[in-house]
């Protein structure tokens, strides 16, 4: 049971009513972390508006690989759960290739230096070394989708964090951090 009111979609302030409408455009459904957030529309709105901002960066499956390899650091099994679902049903990422993700690692070799950054970059809060900068920008990436990464986890670690001290209500296939085994 989350420790945080999930309001039902009637009870949410009504500034946070046409946040929630466009989430459920865009989804089909509300989650529960959505509406969890919808008791602070001020919290709702800064979500929505980085997580729509940051839909202009990377691609989607590059986007999904960072959700996976945050949650994973953080032990955040709502995110892990809504993630590997959206990675699996969204971005048409395969099981083999959510599991390297959540090792902050990818088949894909540029992917990888994206996801191996991003868990870093959670780890460490931010203190990532220069050889990390050097990696991640060897494999192609410019200064700007370096802060594109960089906000991606950001994104993350808040909703990481939120859901963390709410222990939201999963409402997706439940994955636990603590299942991921080790390669």
């Amino acid at each position: 049971m989350s420790r945080l009111t999930i309001p039902a979609l009637d009870d949410a302030p009504e500034a946070s009513k046409p946040i929630l409408d466009a989430v459920k455009t865009q989804l089909g459904v509300v989650p529960n972390m959505f509406r969890l957030f919808s008791s602070s529309p001020a919290a709702l709105k800064g979500l929505t508006s980085l997580s729509g901002a940051l839909t202009k960066s990377l691609d989607v499956k590059t986007r999904e690989r960072i959700a996976l390899a945050v949650a994973q650091v953080n032990g955040c099994n709502y995110c892990l759960s809504a993630h590997t679902y959206l990675g699996l049903n969204f971005a048409k990422i395969s099981p083999e290739e959510i599991a390297l993700n959540r090792k902050g690692s990818s088949s894909d070799p540029k992917a990888a230096a994206a996801v191996h950054f991003a868990a870093k970059v959670a780890e460490t809060r931010g203190h990532v070394s220069d050889e990390d900068l050097v990696a991640v920008r060897k494999a192609g990436y410019s200064d700007a989708q370096v802060l594109e990464i960089v906000a991606l986890v950001v994104e993350n670690v808040f909703t990481n964090f939120v859901n963390e001290v709410a222990k939201t209500d999963i409402d997706f296939p439940v994955v636990q951090a603590n299942d991921l085994k080790a390669a």
